[in-house]
């Protein structure tokens, strides 16, 4: 591991003026990813800024009946908070389905949105990666890459990177859209989370828009219109302490027996939290029905894009998204 400078800012304003100064640097909070990737020689800072205890450990309510939940706050506490389970039951469920009791205790909700990807090949310095190393190539295009990416993947050229994002969290805050409050060495500005994360593009070493020095405070989620219901379902090698291979977050609201408004997104199978938004068009006036649910799945992944050994991603996804929308509209009869 490389030597690092350890740094406790007294305030936000300290932390991110502190990192801002050293273009190597970074936050560390519950450090649940980024010490891991330190010990394998993935994450090199020259300095660590703690800032676990700078931002908010609570969820308090929002004047328009929403929620805003502090950066700091344990994935287990925000899993286990009765307003979150009440009002927004996908991400309770997408946050009690990640990980083990014991890291959900450790990680925070800003710290959760950053996770990197677990790419074996990003994650072994031995072995080719673009995200980690640009212009060495992408190791799973030919390789190990069942779990990687079907959906915005770039196949060719320098910027070559099939991986998967791994958050729960983030792909339940995509389907409630979710607004991430973020101060940084220009002051203060407000993200919708769907523009937070991005593809690889050219340049799959970024996996967010923040700036250097930015710092994520808090997460504000607006309210569900009356009469949705949202659920997450995710697929997995095992059923407990695995990444998603697909995962689905869905809200839905039927009145007068058609489909008046759904939110749906995936994960595992991008770069970043993907909103389904052709899925989407598809089912706004349709009746609730399996029919409607399968060619709304079928017109998002008729832009998949799968190798050799995730092709059976294709499938499973539209199962899950008919089967999570079933689910609901059988929940409200």
């Amino acid at each position: 591991m490389r030597e690092f400078r350890y740094e406790r800012a007294e305030d936000v304003a300290g932390a991110v003026a502190t990192l801002a100064a050293a273009p190597e640097g970074a936050f560390l909070a519950g450090g649940t990813n980024l010490v891991d990737l330190m010990k394998l020689g993935v994450a090199t800072p020259d300095v660590l800024v703690d800032v676990r205890e700078l931002t908010s450990t609570e969820v308090e309510e929002r004047p328009d009946g929403g929620l805003r939940i502090g950066a700091a706050v344990p994935n287990a506490d925000l899993g286990a908070d009765r307003r979150v389970r009440e009002r927004y039951p996908v991400l309770a469920s997408a946050l009690l389905s990640a990980a083990s009791g014991q890291l959900r205790n450790r990680a925070t909700t800003g710290g959760n949105l950053l996770q990197r990807t677990r790419c074996g090949y990003f994650t072994d310095v031995t072995k080719p990666c673009n995200k980690r190393r640009p212009g060495s190539g992408c190791g799973a295009l030919r390789g190990l890459h069942r779990n990687h990416a079907i959906l915005g993947q770039t196949l060719e050229g320098p910027g070559a990177c099939i991986a998967t994002h791994p958050s729960d969290m983030a792909v339940a805050m995509v389907a409630l859209d979710a607004v991430v409050q973020v101060v940084g060495p220009d002051g203060i500005r407000s993200i919708p989370i769907a523009e937070l994360h991005r593809l690889p593009g050219d340049d799959p070493s970024r996996d967010t828009t923040l700036r250097h020095g930015e710092l994520i405070t808090a997460v504000d989620l607006p309210p569900l219109p009356a009469g949705t219901r949202s659920a997450y379902r995710k697929a997995r090698d095992r059923a407990s302490f695995a990444f998603a291979l697909v995962s689905v977050a869905a809200a839905l609201r039927v009145e007068d027996g058609v489909v008046h408004d759904v939110r749906l997104a995936l994960g595992g199978v991008a770069h970043m939290p993907w909103r389904a938004t052709a899925a989407e068009e598809v089912l706004r006036g349709l009746p609730p029905t399996e029919v409607s649910f399968r060619a709304a799945a079928q017109a998002e992944l008729a832009r998949a894009a799968p190798l050799r050994d995730n092709a059976f991603k294709v499938p499973l996804a539209g199962n899950l998204i008919t089967r999570t929308l079933l689910d609901l509209v059988e929940g409200t009869r």
